[in-house]
């Protein structure tokens, strides 16, 4: 039943909902659920922007011929070492990971392995991917561009020229916790933005400008107004994100294009509507680097160096990359967790739309 109050979910029952739904679309059994787990993972994650708010989202895009159910990573450039691999388009939790895949087996073959892949649906949380290549003791180097998705301003203007381009980097601890760096260049990740426009955390001071350049909090800045059951397209409104760190956030993203874009072939980002992934990725064993001065122990060895550091909030303990992460998994797996109303309305919504009961989705996916 619609509400305006949270809804809490738990991962597994929302994974069914979610592949209940995309099967409902048209999807196979296996690719459904592929897409929806990797959702939900983004959520259990504590990245709510990239998990289940996009459920409508991707839905409007099958129909829009923007997402294709069905494909497979094609590899059309092949060698040792190297791959270019076309997305067709497909959802990006199947032909990303397949790409990931190869990338991974090839470096753990040969020692090394550079990946472009062009074309690919939304990748996701791009920090799943670095995750998958750690667990296979690989340290992963990912730059990612958002072909047709003008969205964010370049340091100093008014204008969008720039996708949020997320870079992320993966090294493996042996002896730990691994080490996973995974962040937009904007400021904040579109999906925080959506996130607010659908009644959750709200937009941080500094994330977004009107259009006139100036400095807003409100959602609506990206999408323009909406009416009840609208899709929200960030590309209808006048603003623009913001860069993180100023000038050099802005010069990050202008290489985020550069490589995953314009190099892999996939498009550097501009006007349009039919937006896809590039993703440049680098995957190596340490082992062809380390000529027995403990790459192994130099990483643990760090990390707990850093760690130790006098938190200067007792309650808030020093932390690495990919430790808040690993924090939310633990607590969300176990007891669920929240999507705003609006959003959940969303998702109910886009399910009535394709046939599907709400109560019925309501008691699947809530937490017991």
């Amino acid at each position: 039943m619609s509400t305006e109050q949270p809804a809490r979910v738990s991962a597994d029952g929302m994974t069914a909902l979610g592949t209940q739904i995309f099967t409902t679309a048209g999807a196979s059994q296996d690719e459904a659920f592929a897409i929806s787990a990797n959702l939900v993972n983004s959520n259990l994650s504590g990245h709510d922007s990239h998990g289940v708010v996009r459920i409508p989202r991707y839905l409007m895009w099958e129909r829009t011929d923007n997402l294709k159910f069905g494909q497979h990573a094609e590899v059309v450039v092949d060698g040792d070492t190297f791959a270019i691999i076309e997305g067709n388009k497909g959802f990006g939790q199947v032909v990303g990971k397949e790409a990931v895949d190869i990338g991974i087996n090839k470096a753990k073959q040969n020692g090394i392995a550079i990946i472009a892949l062009r074309r690919a649906g939304h990748l996701g949380r791009i920090g799943r991917w670095a995750e998958e290549a750690c667990a296979n003791g690989l340290v992963s180097i990912n730059f990612v561009n958002v072909s047709e998705s003008n969205l964010v301003a370049p340091f100093g203007a008014a204008d969008r020229r720039i996708s949020t381009a997320p870079v992320t980097i993966g090294v493996p601890n042996p002896g730990g916790d691994d080490f996973i760096l995974d962040f937009a260049t904007s400021k904040v990740a579109e999906g925080k933005v959506m996130v607010a426009l659908r009644g959750g955390k709200p937009v941080p001071e500094g994330a977004l400008i009107d259009g006139d350049g100036k400095p807003t909090i409100d959602p609506t800045a990206m999408y323009g107004d909406l009416k009840p059951g609208d899709v929200a397209d960030p590309r209808a409104g006048a603003g623009a994100l913001l860069t993180m760190g100023e000038h050099k956030g802005s010069g990050l993203a202008l290489a985020c294009e550069l490589l995953a874009g314009a190099l892999t072939g996939s498009g550097t980002t501009g006007p349009g509507v039919k937006t896809h992934n590039g993703m440049f990725s680098v995957y190596f064993k340490p082992e062809i680097l380390d000529d027995g001065h403990g790459f192994a122990s130099g990483v643990k060895d760090y990390i707990d160096f850093v760690k130790s550091a006098r938190p200067r909030d007792p309650d808030q303990p020093v932390m690495i990359p990919g430790d808040p992460e690993r924090k939310s998994r633990a607590d969300r797996t176990a007891n669920g967790f929240e999507i705003a109303g609006a959003a959940w309305n969303s998702i109910l919504d886009a399910g009535e739309g394709l046939g599907l009961d709400k109560e019925q989705m309501s008691a699947t996916a809530l937490f017991k």
